[in-house]
Parts: structure tokens; sequence; C-alpha cells
């Protein structure tokens, strides 16, 4: 059983990569989708969250507004560090309870490829934790129109949410595997197939 780390920096087309992997046969675990359900009411991290960040909390709704959120640890690093101090060890869990359930289905020695979807891979260190990793990219111009025509987006914000993430160029140095995406779905799926078959040939 292969693992491995899927990521890229913002507008890069991690999220289309990763459904290309699922259509040939990957098993994903999607670190952004744990987050939204450990935030909502039955999640994990609710209480936790709405105790510690009591202005994100709708209390007649009984939400965590994520936009609010976001907005709160954007410019504050003591938060941001204090909300993932929350978060991560909560999807690392997720991540290993995923991994187990696949090496029961279909046994430690399969040829079975589960990828770990976690858009700060690199930053968090879970590189360690995977077999290889693959790092989604595309040339700058194309990741900024890509983020720009996201709703709510600025510049001023493209260029603050950049700060946060590792340089695509550190990230290229770092992956066993890069797959371009400003070239057309047809390349970066061939990409892929190419990718995938070395690692089964070589499992």
């Amino acid at each position: 059983m292969i693992t491995i780390g899927l990521t890229g920096s913002i507008g890069m087309g991690k999220t289309t990569v990763a459904r290309m992997l699922a259509q040939m046969g990957c098993a994903i675990h999607d670190s952004d989708a744990c987050v939204r359900y450990a935030l909502s009411p039955k999640g994990e991290a609710f209480e936790n969250v709405a105790l510690s960040f009591p202005d994100a909390w709708d209390k007649k709704t009984h939400i965590i507004k994520r936009d609010v959120l976001a907005q709160i640890i954007f410019n504050d690093t003591q938060k941001k560090q204090e909300l993932e101090n929350i978060l991560h060890p909560i999807v690392r869990r997720d991540q290993k309870s995923f991994i187990q359930k696949q090496k029961q289905l279909f046994g430690r020695n399969s040829n079975k490829i589960i990828v770990l979807d976690i858009p700060l891979l690199f930053e968090t260190g879970a590189e360690t934790r995977v077999d290889y990793t693959i790092v989604v990219s595309a040339p700058y111009h194309i990741q900024r129109r890509r983020v720009l025509s996201r709703p709510n987006m600025s510049e001023e914000k493209f260029e603050a949410i950049l700060k946060t993430q590792m340089s695509d160029t550190e990230k290229r140095k770092r992956a066993d595997f890069i797959v371009p995406t400003g070239m057309g779905l047809a390349y970066s799926y061939r990409t892929l197939s190419q990718i995938i078959k070395q690692l089964h040939q070589e499992s």
C-alpha cells in the first residue's frame, strides 16, 4: 500500500487533481473536508472553537461562521496558531484512521494508493508521514487569474494568503513528483497517469 501526500498552493488546481486521482482508483482523504466537519455542530472541534473564538460562533444558528473565523486569524498569528493547535491533531487522527481502514479493506501489501490531500503538507511536516509527495503547480499568472476570479477575493487578500504558504518554487524542490496544471486538463491527467503507473510498477 502506497501513501501519497498531495499539495499545492492556492489556485494551483489541487482539487481537480484530487478528483483525477479518485477516478484512477485512489482512496482520497480530504483535509479541508475533515476540517469542515470538525467545525460543524457535531464535529470534534466545535465546542473548543466556539469557546475560543466566540465572535465566530453564531448562537442563533449554532454554527461556526468560517468566514468570520478566517478574518479573525488572517492577521493574527497567535490566534492562527491557537486554531491550528485545535484542528491539526484532529485532522492527523482522522488521516491515521482513514489509512487503517484502507489497510483493513485492501491489506497492507496491496498496491492500493492512498492520497492525503493536505494544503499545508510541507508547512506542517506531514511529508514525513507519507511515502511520496505530489505538488500541483501552475505559472503565477494562471494562479493569480484563478484566485482573483473567486468570490470575495482581492489582490491584497491573495498576496496575504501567499505569504502564509511556502513558495511554489520551494514546494517543487521538495516534491517527489510535480503535476503541472497550466497546460490543460488532458496534459495534467497524462502526467498523473504516468506517475501512478510508475508507483504501481515500483510497489
